[in-house]
Formats: C-alpha cells, structure tokens, sequence
C-alpha cells in the first residue's frame, strides 16, 4: 500500500483580505500524479507551496513524512549569483559521480540533447528562458526525490520538450508529481487525478484533463445553476474530445460507455463550411502565396526554395526545432521581415493582425475596457452576429471589475489577454498568433478557443501548447532545421516521429572523432568563444534597449525607433545563439 507523502488538514490561506484557499483538507500519497487548474490568482501555486511549506497556512496544519524527499519547481528559475549551469544542476559533483549513471545521461540528452561542456559553463544568468526552464527540470529530475511540485514546467519548451518531459515522468512510477500547467496535453499525459481550485475550495476529479472535463460536464447537467456561459464552454471541449482526444491517452480513468454517451450528440466544435465561405467573402481567393522563396538571417538560411499556398479560411498549425525560423517565418507574413530571394504575393483585402511573444507598449493610465474601445466599440463574428467590446472583454477573462482596472496593475498575463484582445476588436481577417497561450489558465484558454471557433478568417499559430494546437488548427507544417518547410498530414505526432527519425539518423551516421581532428575541434571552441562574447555584448545591448522602451511609455515615436532596434538586435542574439548551438553539437558528435 502507498505511503502518504504529504497531508494538509483544515487549511486556509488568504492575501490582503481576499481568501484563497479555505478551510482545505487533501493529501499526496506515492507515485500519485496530480494536476492542478483554475484561475489565475486563484490560489493555484499558493497551494503549491503550503505542500512545499514555503508558505505558512493562516489555519489548519501541514505534515510531511520525515523519510519524504522533495522538490519544487517554481514559475520564475532563478540561481546564486554567478552560478554556472554546472553549479545549479550537479553542484560540486565530479564529473564521472554523475555520468556513469544511465538515468541521469538520459536526462540530460532529452533536455540537452546530450552532455554539453560549453553550456554547463555558461553562467545561469546569461540563459535564455528556455535553456533556464530546463536546466531547472533538470536539476529537480537528477536529485534522488521521492515528490515533485512543477509550477509551470511547459513554459518555454517546444513541442518535442513538452513530449520528452511527459514519457520521463510516466516512466518514474515510483515518483510522486504535482503540476500545475495550462498544458492540457500534458495534464492528460502525465495526471491520475485532477484538483481544481475554486473559490478557496478544491474539488477533486479522478483521471486526466479528458475525465476532468468530461466528470465536470456531468455535474453541469445534474446542477441547474450552472451558468449557461460556462456550460456552452463545457460543451465545445466535448465535442473536441468527440474527435479523439481521450483515444490518445494511454490511461483513461473515465467510464467508457458513460462517456461515450455523453460525447455523442455533441455537433463539431465549428461549423468550418459556414466559416470558411464566410472567409472567402472577405479574402477572397488569395491571402499568401509564396515561390521559390528563401527565408534568412544573415548568413544563416532558414527556408529555402519555399513554395506555399495560404487560402481563405486555412487554419494552420506551425511547430518546429527551435531556431529553426517559425517566428521569423511569422514576422514575415505579418509584413515585418522579408524574403532574401522569391515572391510573396498577398492578397489585396487582406487584414493581418499579428500577436508577438512581446508584450506591446500600453498607456498605463488607461482602464482595460477603454484600452479596448480605443481601437473600437464593437466586432464582427460572422453571419451578421457582433459582440462589444465589454463583451468580448469578459469572454477573454476580464469582469466588470477586471474591465475598470488600470493598466498599470494588471500582471504579464492580463497584458497578454489585453493585447490579444485588442487585436481581435480591430476585426482583422487574418490572425498571426506567436505563443498566444503563454501566461494563460486553462479557463481563459478554453475561452478563447471558443472565440476561434467563430473567427471567419485565415489562423497560423506556433504553439508549444499541443491541445490548443489541435484544437484549433486544421492542418499543420513542420520546420526540422534542414531548409525545408513540410506539411504533415499526421499533425504534431508525425512531426515528432520524424524528429525522432532524424534525431536517430544523426546519431548512427556521426563520425567518430579521433586524434587528427584535435586541430578542428581547437578552431570549433575557439569560435565558439569568440561567439560567446559577442552573445554576452548583445545581450547587453537588448538590456539597454529593452529599458529605454520603459522609459519611453509616453513618446511614442520613441517607442516605435526603440522597437525597432530592439527587434534588429533580438534577431541578430537569436542568429548567433543558433551558430553557437551548431558548433557545439559539432563538439559533442
């Protein structure tokens, strides 16, 4: 019989006079997997650490089991002072303590791609927010533990992360796990048991994100007082999971038939005949068509003798290696970066709005609903339906409260929904999204995949997000790093088989080096020192840039110039990061 790791009985914890946990009793047992939803500022990661005990409860009290062993992974990765990659992941260990074990080689090639001694003496500070995200995961993956707490782990990992980290986790069954993630995909990977917090209660759901939505809808039902918003959000996840989302998971921990017949009278998620000949009356027959085109930084080709057609109503799904061009690909439909060689038509009507991974500049001084009324009062959905800009406000996560804030004080994820926002009242008809799901809660999420499923225009997305992918994408394309830019029939699963291919490929066919490549090897680090400097001067450089655009907040012509060079010098770090991860791979092969 498991053991219980952690026990928390009759706890409350509240912030200012606002209660977030309430009189709350639960505990964690080994090898349990436990996905945690809910708001934004709901009191999800507060939970988090009241099971670490890094924050007293106000009432009640919490045990750990003394033999217990625990990790956490907070939302922002952080070290000491001048930590290198080394000291944050196997501290003071030597080298042969640590790679002679099987387990710990094996983390290191699926977050690194294997053992890599340039970047374990990079310092943490000068890592990009994905190469700290894993070298965090890595960290907490190595150590001995017995329970880990992940607040966030998905954030910055692309796809092929996301999948990796997921098969780890289902492997070490003797590990007890607690996430909280707005990766659905992931929840219904890795999660034997769901927690929703909700009003300082937490409601507890047997089974991945699939059997939460499907047990959530039945109490719907079986409750009247159900807000009727809520239960149509409900039930276009239904009719998402009718397509075959729960076959996917390894372990459905729902009744078959019950829910089988639950999903079945549910219609498609959208009515794509009725949206597209509605796309095609506002865009025509042409939005991008592109020849023989070649996509580059500097030196470095990215795409090359690319041919693409983009139609009226295509909603595509974009995944690919990092650095191998997806938001560069992306700058360029939205007009802000162009082909080195080819043609790229666009099409005459249409209207591209484009959602960047940065957040815009906004007048702190604005209310959020006026930030919104500013660009217009009301949008178009299609078929002569329109919603105001309130409306679309409270679709998006903010109340009537949330829509009289200041600007000034909303976090990074109420910018991000502000902006996203924004974006759809200007009642564009082609939608350029760059990791629109960061810093978003599943709620919010579902909501918004809602609001795509009425948007009459042509969708590209990049994602790491695979469910939101899935969801709202009806064709995918691949960038595996060697030039080509390739449609998958078999969407992100045939993208990961073919990276796996690769990957394996690669691997088999690599030279062994041996005493007459000594030279080379010599001319490669000294490079890639030279390469390192020039990052470390760039990335100073987007610093300073980065704080003269927060003191620019009310010139807005300086804003604009500041932006412009700030987009400059992040493309030129991201070109030479990409060289630098080139010339270590030659290293290690």
């Amino acid at each position: 019989m498991a053991r219980n790791i952690i026990n928390i009985e009759g706890v409350s914890k509240a912030f200012d006079i606002r209660p977030l946990l309430s009189n709350v009793s639960l505990g964690v047992s080994e090898g349990e997997r436990i996905g945690i939803v809910g708001r934004n500022g709901g009191g999800k990661s507060t939970l988090l650490k009241v099971l670490a005990e890094l924050e007293p409860p106000d009432e009640g009290r919490v045990t750990k089991a003394n033999w217990a062993r625990l990790g956490m992974l907070n939302q922002v990765d952080s070290a000491e002072a001048g930590a290198t990659v080394r000291d944050v992941v196997v501290g003071s260990k030597k080298t042969h303590e640590w790679a002679s074990d099987a387990g710990v080689r094996e983390i290191f090639a699926g977050l690194f791609g294997g053992y890599n001694s340039e970047l374990m003496d990079r310092p943490f500070g000068s890592l990009s927010g994905g190469e700290k995200r894993r070298v965090g995961i890595a960290k907490l993956l190595i150590e001995p533990l017995d329970i880990i707490l992940l607040d966030e782990p998905t954030n910055h990992l692309d796809v092929e992360g996301v999948a990796w980290l997921a098969e780890h986790i289902r492997k070490r069954r003797e590990l007890a796990v607690v996430v909280i993630t707005h990766d659905r995909w992931f929840l219904d990977e890795v999660s034997d048991k769901m927690w929703e917090v909700v009003e300082g209660k937490v409601e507890e759901y047997d089974g991945g994100y699939s059997a939460y939505v499907l047990a959530k809808a039945e109490r719907a039902r079986q409750q009247a007082a159900e807000d009727a918003r809520r239960n149509n959000l409900i039930r276009k996840e239904l009719a998402w999971l009718r397509r075959g989302a729960p076959a996917r998971t390894s372990k459905p921990k729902f009744r078959v038939d019950a829910a089988n017949q639950l999903i079945a009278t549910e219609p498609a998620p959208r009515n794509s005949a009725e949206l597209l000949n509605f796309a095609a009356n506002r865009l025509g027959n042409t939005v991008y068509e592109i020849h023989h085109a070649r996509l580059a930084i500097g030196e470095s080709t990215l795409i090359d003798d690319l041919n693409w057609n983009i139609g009226p109503g295509d909603r595509i799904g974009i995944v690919g290696v990092n650095g191998s061009g997806k938001t560069t690909l992306m700058r360029t439909l939205a007009g802000q970066y162009r082909f080195s060689a080819g043609k790229m038509q666009t099409g005459i009507t249409v209207k591209a709005a484009f959602l960047s991974q940065h957040l815009q500049e906004l007048d702190p001084s604005w209310r959020v609903l006026e930030a919104v009324e500013k660009v217009a009062l009301h949008v178009e959905l299609g078929g002569g339906r329109e919603i105001s800009a309130s409306q679309l406000c409270e679709r998006l996560g903010f109340d009537y409260e949330g829509q009289q804030r200041m600007v000034r004080d909303l976090s990074g994820g109420e910018r991000r929904r502000l902006q996203l926002t924004r974006l759809l009242m200007d009642s564009p008809n082609v939608l350029l999204l760059d990791e629109p799901t960061n810093d978003f809660d599943v709620e919010t999420l579902t909501a918004l995949e809602d609001l795509l499923d009425t948007y009459a225009g042509t969708l590209i997305v990049i994602s790491h997000d695979r469910y939101f992918l899935e969801r709202v994408c009806d064709r995918f394309v691949g960038l595996l790093g060697d030039e080509a830019l390739r449609d998958l029939a078999g969407g992100v699963e045939q993208y990961l088989e073919l990276r796996a291919r690769k990957i394996a490929s690669s691997v088999a066919t690599a030279p062994k080096k041996t005493i007459s490549d000594a030279a080379q090897v010599r001319l490669i680090k000294k490079e890639i020192a030279r390469l390192e400097k020039q990052i470390a001067k760039v990335s100073e450089e987007e610093q300073s840039l980065q704080q003269q655009q927060e003191a620019a907040a009310f010139d807005h012509q300086r804003l604009i110039e500041v932006g412009q060079q700030l987009q400059e010098v992040q493309l030129l770090r991201q070109s030479l990061e990409n060289e630098w991860l080139e010339l270590s791979e030659q290293i290690n092969q």
